[in-house]
């Protein structure tokens, strides 16, 4: 189990106040850009740079490195050190690996927010480090009167969060930083009578942990394990909000353990990507139904038993059933779910609001299926259609022909990769094409498509303004037997055939790209204006 949280790099730099920064502009000011260089001027600045000079510590940096010498000195100046010190200090704090001082800063932190993730790195973490901010923060809850300067609401474990913040920090740059700002302060007799009229006493408004969680191990690390025990000891005054969360591997024990003290309602986007049997994901659905924001949902992998039985149907039935807890589902990924063929209507049904993005992948579906997809309320408004993987070789695709066109006045990106769609089939499949005003990428690689056909799909999109990108599968003619030896003369020819055809069209800038399976390894061979091979085709 690992939390997604990056580390700090030994030694940060820090930003000055502005009266420093104005005068080092003066005594240094910014180097010219590249474009504007002439040669000597040029030369001489790729040899400093490769001199990897570096800049001297300014005075701020030295002032904070001094106090921190004295831990005691620095936590005793806490109570009256200027808002606009607190940041650099932090980080040399933080970058020393000062935990005592560390702790202290956390319970006097002057602003709303503390990204503590933007100090962070991806290696291997310091546990002092981490752990001194979070007891800090349990020191501060433990008290049953609130310190005069307490301002934080939020500790902030993301990575890719407020990353300007400790560059530019607070109180310099507000266009930036201004939703760190310590807002003004208020008597402490004005804030509880604010807290009082919002339902919520001083002493109990809760700190919430902002983290992005990524399970893919049989056991927790040692940050994870920390934050769980803090929030456990907190109850509800410490919220662990979790916007992104992907579990990949880990016993259901240790994902419900994990669960118990996240907030549900703050996941935005769950990826679950495990070999599960459909009895293991009934386990997870209670959880999945209390995720009422969720927005983006990936379902990967889930097997049944090869005989039906009636455990499995309440299952799927149970799985429909939360879609209608999750009134904001935009986008829904089903990948490699063996249950799917034949109950697509099961599982869609309760779908109550439009779906701007469905995948299917890599699974069986049968005719009805199809027909069904054509005809549910929830897709009339996609933007991205993926059937990646599907194969319709055997099925009738009017249903498709019927659901690309109730789609065209808003489907931007269509996937249909590997459907072993022929010639007759994907004849049929253009005029719905041709319809679709806002399609920007278009895929159908690894299909049997004839260059006729391709032709065909050429002229029958040219209408499309938006239209940049098609992958196409290498045309029929360019294999050299019925192995699938691939001729890349003959791909050449034929693609120079299309970029000529483009051309006359007045589409030029279209960027079309085919796209075939390396028939030694299975790698993709691309060919744009020169092949892109695999090791395979290369001399030793």
């Amino acid at each position: 189990m690992s939390l997604t949280l990056p580390w700090f790099p030994e030694g940060g730099g820090t930003a000055g106040s502005p009266r420093f920064l104005d005068q080092r502009r003066k005594r240094h000011p910014p180097l010219p850009c590249p474009c504007s260089l002439t040669s000597s001027q040029d030369s001489f600045q790729r040899r400093f740079f490769r001199m990897n000079v570096q800049a001297p510590p300014r005075l701020l940096e030295l002032g904070a490195q001094c106090l921190l010498r004295n831990e005691a000195l620095a936590i005793m100046a806490l109570e009256e050190l200027p808002i606009e010190l607190f940041p650099p200090l932090f980080m040399e704090a933080f970058a020393g690996r000062h935990t005592e001082a560390l702790k202290a800063m956390v319970q006097a932190w002057p602003f709303p927010c503390l990204p503590l993730g933007a100090l962070m790195q991806d290696h291997q973490p310091h546990l002092d480090t981490f752990q001194a901010a979070l007891d800090g923060l349990d020191v501060l809850l433990a008290q049953e009167v609130r310190p005069r300067r307490w301002k934080l609401q939020v500790l902030d474990l993301r990575r890719k969060t407020h990353q300007d913040f400790w560059t530019l920090w607070s109180g310099m740059k507000v266009s930036v930083c201004s939703l760190l700002e310590p807002e003004p302060a208020q008597p402490m007799q004005k804030r509880c009578r604010v807290e009082a009229q919002a339902g919520l006493k001083p002493e109990q408004a809760p700190v919430e942990v902002l983290v992005d969680l990524c399970i893919k191990e049989d056991t927790l690390d040692e940050t994870l394990s920390y934050l769980l025990k803090k929030a456990k000891k907190r109850g509800k005054l410490l919220h662990i909000r979790c916007q992104k969360l992907r579990i990949f591997t880990m016993p259901m024990k240790s994902i419900r353990k994990i669960l118990k003290v996240v907030q549900l309602d703050s996941i935005q986007d769950l990826e679950v990507n495990c070999i599960w049997k459909l009895a293991t994901l009934s386990r997870f659905l209670p959880h999945l139904g209390r995720m009422g924001n969720l927005r983006r949902l990936l379902l990967s992998r889930i097997h049944i038993l090869p005989h039906t039985t009636p455990d499995q149907e309440n299952c799927v039935n149970q799985l429909s059933a939360q879609f209608l807890n999750l009134p904001h589902l935009q986008e829904l990924y089903l990948d490699s779910i063996s249950f799917l063929e034949g109950r697509l209507h099961q599982v869609l049904r309760c779908l109550n609001t439009p779906l701007e993005t469905l995948s299917i992948t890599n699974c069986l579906i049968s005719e009805s299926d199809l027909t069904y997809l054509s005809q549910c309320p929830s897709v009339s408004l996609l933007k991205d259609l993926g059937l990646s993987g599907v194969n319709l070789t055997s099925l009738n695709l009017e249903s498709l022909q019927v659901l690309i066109e109730r789609t065209s006045a808003t489907l931007q990106e269509l996937d249909l990769d590997e459907c072993g769609i022929m010639d007759s089939q994907f004849s049929a499949l253009l005029p719905s094409l041709s319809g679709c005003s806002q399609l920007t990428t278009f895929s159908f690689c690894g299909n049997p498509i004839s260059m006729a056909v391709l032709e065909s799909l050429l002229h029958h999109t040219m209408g499309l303004s938006k239209l940049s990108h098609v992958l196409y599968p290498a045309p029929l003619e360019s294999y050299e037997d019925v192995h699938g030896t691939l001729h890349l003369g003959l791909l050449a020819q034929l693609h120079a055939r299309l970029k000529q055809l483009l051309c006359k069209s007045g589409r030029s800038s279209m960027f079309w790209v085919s796209a075939s399976p390396c028939p030694h390894c299975g790698d993709q061979i691309l060919y744009d204006t020169e092949p892109i091979l695999c090791p395979c085709y290369l001399p030793d």
